[in-house]
């Protein structure tokens, strides 16, 4: 399983379908969520989620997602970090107590209640309340209003923050606006400088440069040879590994603009075209967590990413709402027995046209 490479550029593929926009995600806070998910989820739930990330379905792939998501930035000077991992559940939705035990080794992780069913929009207000404070109000409102409703009775959210400065500062005095070559057209935008010892490679039709960053963070600036929008979609796992491993020490003068990206998204679909459908049907298991029959209602992602001449600074949260799968109780059925000549009209259900229309006199045929 590759939870940090090849899962991450399918679902940036699912998740970005115009390639002229700007967009911005976090592959951790989503990893985090589903890894989440999949330690309460059995049998098929569970397979396609494993099919989807590339694991054995019996397997510990859910403890594989949980060492990527204890991939924290280590506090320190000018470092400011943060990682939640909340269950919200209703009032009247006890966790089983195994998964309970389980999810207390997530990082950040802390079970809370609050009143899904008997006053829903109080519960939407606290989850939001608790991602704006761990993401410094970056992100204010990820639950938007109408996502949850007196059938919700449960959530999993992950938010992330982290602020922290780079190694070697790209000076205030160096910035001048310069031509930025954007699909709409040549403009001039403020550009940061830095002469120092940064990692680059040159390989593949890209240009890759590391930035090293407080913390045990870096970023990877990768700049293709050609058009973006030409050289994205020819990225495999495998080419994306290589450039990011590639580069090597050396001097390099680097002007890079600053810049503000954001992105949000559902991620019903995107997940669900890569695998994960069950999950969001009335036939998913979700046992681990509670006896109840629970599927996701909602999936929502948001993310902001800021970077200018001191660091970078980002957000992000996911939630996966869930909801009771109803246990329809069938009444006593009306009883019809078709024992006499009938008609049988075949028509589409949406526009009304007849395909076949047929008279039963004898079922077993007759002459003529």
């Amino acid at each position: 399983m590759d939870a940090q490479l090849e899962f991450p550029l399918r679902l940036h593929r699912a998740l970005t379908s115009e390639a002229g926009r700007n967009f911005c995600w976090s592959p951790y806070s989503v990893v985090s969520t589903l890894g989440m998910l999949a330690s309460a989820a059995r049998g098929n739930t569970r397979a396609e989620m494993a099919r989807m990330l590339g694991a054995e379905p019996d397997g510990r792939f859910p403890e594989q997602l949980r060492a990527v998501a204890e991939q924290t930035v280590v506090a320190g000077e000018d470092v400011d970090a943060a990682v939640a991992n909340r269950l919200w559940v209703d009032e009247e939705l006890v966790p089983r107590a195994e998964y309970r035990a389980e999810f207390s080794d997530w990082p950040g992780s802390r079970i809370r209640t609050t009143p899904f069913r008997a006053a829903p929009e109080r519960a939407r207000q606290e989850i939001n309340a608790d991602v704006a404070e761990v993401t410094r109000e970056l992100i204010p409102e990820l639950v938007k209003a109408g996502t949850v409703d007196s059938e919700t009775v449960a959530a999993l959210v992950n938010a992330l923050y982290l602020r922290t400065p780079w190694n070697s500062a790209f000076e205030q005095r160096d910035t001048t606006p310069l031509p930025f070559h954007a699909p709409g057209g040549t403009r001039s935008v403020p550009t940061m400088r830095v002469n120092a010892a940064l990692g680059y490679a040159r390989a593949e039709g890209w240009q890759v440069v590391r930035l090293p960053a407080r913390g045990g963070v870096e970023a990877l600036v990768l700049l293709p040879d050609s058009a973006l929008e030409t050289a994205e979609p020819e990225l495999t796992p495998t080419r994306l590994r290589r450039l990011v491993t590639a580069p090597q020490q050396r001097q390099v003068e680097l002007r890079m603009p600053k810049f503000e990206v954001t992105g949000s998204a559902e991620l019903n679909d995107p997940l669900t075209a890569l695998g994960m459908r069950t999950a969001f049907t009335p036939a998913a298991d979700f046992g681990g967590l509670t006896e109840k029959p629970l599927r996701i209602s909602t999936a929502v992602h948001e993310a902001v990413l800021r970077v200018d001449e001191n660091g970078l600074e980002g957000a992000a949260a996911t939630a996966a709402m869930m909801r009771l799968t109803a246990l329809v109780e069938e009444p006593e059925p009306l009883r019809v027995t078709v024992d006499r000549p009938f008609w049988f009209l075949v028509r589409h259900s949406g526009g009304g046209a007849v395909y076949f229309l047929a008279r039963v006199v004898s079922p077993e045929g007759e002459a003529g």
